[in-house]
């Protein structure tokens, strides 16, 4: 009798975990929904609803041409494509010396160093943007990819990820690299790196996302539409392509700008929980 009882506690137990993430699912994945939808709805049939509507009988891509042909969206891509890919290296390069330099060198006020490194992270972010806009300006490189690329070549989130996962491997692995002759950087390329490949690749993807989405950065240091990002199609369809009122074109544009984000999550979900995993345990 004990072992039935069990079992439907456990079943119970199931059905009432699953209910629960099915229903969380479905919040979580319904504004997506509805930015698809909107997406394919007409201009005059989502103003004529007073009441909005979860279906549409007369689906339309007419608002993804609009979108294209509104603004130069293809060529903001292309520039995001290059913004992202140029701080994604130049970061992956500072944050893995900088972390490596933390984790593994001995000098003197390393950890003194590193603390007041991490104090860092308690500034705002308002305040560091300000400041790097007026850094910025006076080197004039507004309205070029510089000025968009080096304010977010570091990231002392990052940094303090991979010192983590680097402290991880023994010391008795460089020490021995060491004895035969190895020097610093060809034992961080050669053992650290393929050892914590999981995090770095976490890192990777995160910024990627970061520098896809970006948008106070941008709109504050470019005006000139040969360097405009995604982020500023969106404001510039809103604002000079269709005006304020056309909400399926600016959707369309949501979903285009989207699109290769979510493939991305979807292709490296599981190394990114992974790297996620990875850095938040000990030994």
């Amino acid at each position: 009798m004990e072992p039935k009882s069990l079992q439907k506690r456990d079943i119970l137990r199931k059905t009432l975990t699953y209910g629960f993430l099915t229903v969380w699912g479905i919040f979580v994945l319904f504004p997506f929904y509805w930015m698809v939808l909107t997406s394919v709805k007409s201009y005059g049939s989502y103003n004529a609803e007073y009441i909005p509507q979860l279906y549409t009988l007369h689906p339309t891509l007419q608002n993804y041409l609009d979108a294209f042909s509104a603004v130069p969206l293809l060529d903001y891509f292309v520039n995001t494509v290059i913004f992202t890919l140029a701080t994604t290296a130049l970061m992956l390069m500072v944050t893995v010396l900088a972390a490596f330099g933390f984790s593994r060198l001995q000098f003197k006020g390393r950890d003194l160093a590193f603390t007041a490194f991490l104090a860092l992270m308690m500034i705002p972010t308002e305040l560091v943007v300000i400041t790097n806009f007026v850094t910025i300006t006076n080197m004039d490189l507004r309205n070029t990819f510089a000025g968009l690329v080096l304010p977010s070549v570091t990231s002392v989130f990052y940094i303090y990820l991979l010192r983590e996962n680097f402290s991880q491997i023994p010391n008795e692995l460089y020490y021995a690299a060491k004895v035969d002759g190895t020097s610093d950087l060809k034992y961080l390329f050669k053992v650290m790196i393929p050892i914590c490949r999981p995090t770095i690749v976490t890192v990777t993807i995160l910024k990627v996302i970061e520098c896809w989405n970006s948008y106070i950065w941008p709109r504050l240091i470019t005006d000139d539409q040969a360097y405009f990002l995604v982020s500023n199609g969106i404001q510039e369809i809103r604002e000079n392509g269709f005006g304020r009122e056309n909400i399926p074109a600016m959707m369309a544009a949501v979903v285009v700008i989207s699109v290769p984000l979510i493939v991305l999550f979807l292709c490296f979900r599981k190394r990114i929980m992974a790297g996620v995993s990875r850095g938040g345990v000990k030994g």
